[in-house]
């Protein structure tokens, strides 16, 4: 029995076996949002397993700008670094103001359950 309830899917140690890029079959894109640093983001996607980019990287980019400039009632959409596939589209169910608050809170952009795309 898994420890996570549906629709959680754990998978095997083979999803992460080495791949072209890493643990990747495809490499990161070059020209990321908001201005993030190609070779962070590659390091994090691609030859990664426990960590992400420290607490905060986001205030470094433009992505508080891009966020705060949106029109209230307005999402945005995120998308993976590497296929381009949306992952999350953001703000849902609360205001730009509180998905910015708590993403300060937590270090990093926060995402609700409802926030999440079907993969």
């Amino acid at each position: 029995m898994s420890k996570y309830p549906p629709p959680a899917v754990m998978g095997t140690e083979d999803i992460m076996k080495p791949k072209e890029y890493g643990t990747s079959a495809v490499p990161c894109q070059k020209d990321l949002r908001w201005g993030c640093d190609y070779d962070t983001a590659n390091r994090i996607c691609n030859y990664n397993r426990h960590y992400a980019e420290h607490s905060g990287y986001f205030e470094g980019t433009t992505f508080r700008k891009e966020c705060e400039s949106t029109d209230e009632g307005k999402e945005i959409t995120f998308y993976d670094s590497n296929t381009g596939k949306p992952l999350f589209v953001a703000p849902r169910g609360r205001t730009m103001s509180q998905f910015l608050l708590e993403s300060k809170n937590h270090g990093w952009p926060s995402f609700r359950d409802q926030e999440g795309e079907e993969l």
